[in-house]
């Protein structure tokens, strides 16, 4: 078999910078979320991490490409077929996101904005003792959404064998098309 390669700009700067600057943001938030001393750090990246949301869903439907959320959209045929080949071990590839990341990144921007809101209204003392509460189980939930985004970027790469942290880096996959050797 002969295997050519063939680079692909997939991720745009301007979603390369809301994904990394998201991640600092959210990991500054969660590390201070304990600490009255950092509290003023931690409202800071708490309002970051919302602004980056807004842009993010704005992006979604005037970016480019793979940024636009109609290019992957998550229907249940799809993420069922996608889990489906997954479990019969030959995993369908997708360019951009594939099903199970779309799930992800909808869920992750759901957690953010369900965080960002109630951590607003904590901060402003507006719902009590509930609120604190809603800020901190969204919080920890999208944390371990973060855990399963991670580990699903890991098995991801390896099965298909490409470097998807890489890819959110430089923009670019490197798609390997195979074909019959003659």
């Amino acid at each position: 078999m002969h295997t050519s390669e063939t680079p692909v700009r997939v991720w745009d700067l301007p979603t390369r910078l809301f994904h990394w600057s998201l991640v600092a943001s959210f990991a500054t938030a969660f590390i201070t979320s304990d600490s009255e001393k950092w509290r003023d750090i931690h409202v800071i990246a708490g309002y970051c991490l919302a602004g980056l949301i807004a842009f993010r869903i704005l992006w979604g439907f005037v970016g480019g490409g793979y940024s636009r959320f109609a290019e992957f959209l998550p229907t249940p045929t799809k993420v069922i077929g996608y889990l489906k080949s997954l479990l019969a071990g030959k995993p369908q590839h997708y360019v951009g996101h594939n099903p199970a990341g779309a799930v992800a990144i909808f869920l992750l921007l759901g957690a953010g904005i369900i965080t960002a809101a109630s951590g607003y209204a904590t901060y402003n003392e507006l719902g009590g003792h509930f609120m604190e509460e809603v800020h901190e189980v969204a919080a920890d939930g999208m944390m371990t959404m973060v855990v399963i985004h991670l580990a699903g970027v890991l098995v991801s790469s390896w099965l298909h064998r490409e470097n998807l942290v890489k890819a959110m880096i430089t923009g670019w996959k490197t798609l390997r098309n195979e074909n019959p050797a003659g």
